[in-house]
């Protein structure tokens, strides 16, 4: 892959301990950027910069928790002042666990809520200033297929990817004068732990049975970042929506 728009970013990337995060931060690191690790597993974010840095990546670890502003702020604001800059943030951390409402699983909704879209927000707000007073910038949101459509026991999580599609099309409109793209990013059935936090034992197994069978691994997630980042500065990928081949929802 060409990737001489990658090479010397500096990237934040929530949700960096697994999965969809930790393959985007060995894919970009590979390719010269310079990541910002951030998830609440501190010894996680560790061993991935130590790793990094061994392969002759620049990487740093900070210790941070979506829900809280002030650390989505800090998290930013050590990236600027370690980096000279922030180029990319990946406001990827986010959490499914999937219920019908009638079982009233109301903390998981504000769990949800909170990590999926205030996260997000809070993200956006940490670089916000930054990007607008270089006059550059990349925010890539995550959504779902979900986030496009719904299935047994999506109503509130896929609330929250709706959300995140809604949020991030109304940043795109008001970045524009300040040269700042946007990307949204929907993954179909991809093999993460987010299934482990499925606290609902039935739909937990049929949703696992499925992504068992058609999902695919989280480096293909890396590669649509890497693509989006990688275009020109006066190209914005504003939305990838993606699926296994053999997935029919």
């Amino acid at each position: 892959m060409m990737s001489e728009n990658i090479k010397g970013k500096v990237v934040v990337i929530t949700g960096a301990s697994s999965g969809l995060g930790e393959a985007t931060a060995r894919l970009l690191s590979a390719e010269g950027a310079t990541v910002v690790l951030a998830a609440r597993r501190a010894d996680r974010i560790k061993g991935l910069a130590d790793e990094l840095e061994a392969r002759g990546g620049k990487a740093l670890a900070v210790v941070t928790d979506v829900t809280d502003r002030q650390q989505m702020k800090a998290l930013v604001d050590k990236a600027v002042a370690t980096y000279g800059q922030i180029d990319v943030l990946i406001n990827n951390a986010g959490v499914m666990p999937l219920s019908p409402l009638e079982r009233l699983k109301v903390d998981e909704w504000d769990q949800m809520i909170d990590v999926n879209v205030k996260g997000v927000l809070y993200g956006i707000a940490a670089a916000l200033p930054y990007m607008k007073e270089q006059k550059s910038g990349h925010i890539i949101n995550v959504s779902s297929v979900a986030g496009h459509k719904l299935f047994g026991g999506s109503a509130v999580y896929s609330a929250t990817k709706f959300a995140v599609r809604a949020l991030s099309e109304g940043l795109r409109q008001e970045m524009t004068p300040y040269n700042v793209r946007t990307t949204i990013i929907s993954p179909g059935a991809v093999k993460t732990e987010l299934l482990e936090h499925i606290s609902e034992q039935d739909v937990q197994k049929t949703t696992q049975d499925h992504v068992a069978q058609v999902g695919v691994p989280a480096e293909t997630f890396a590669r649509m970042v890497a693509f989006a980042v990688n275009e020109p500065e006066e190209v914005g990928v504003n939305e990838i929506l993606f699926r296994p081949t053999a997935q029919e929802l």
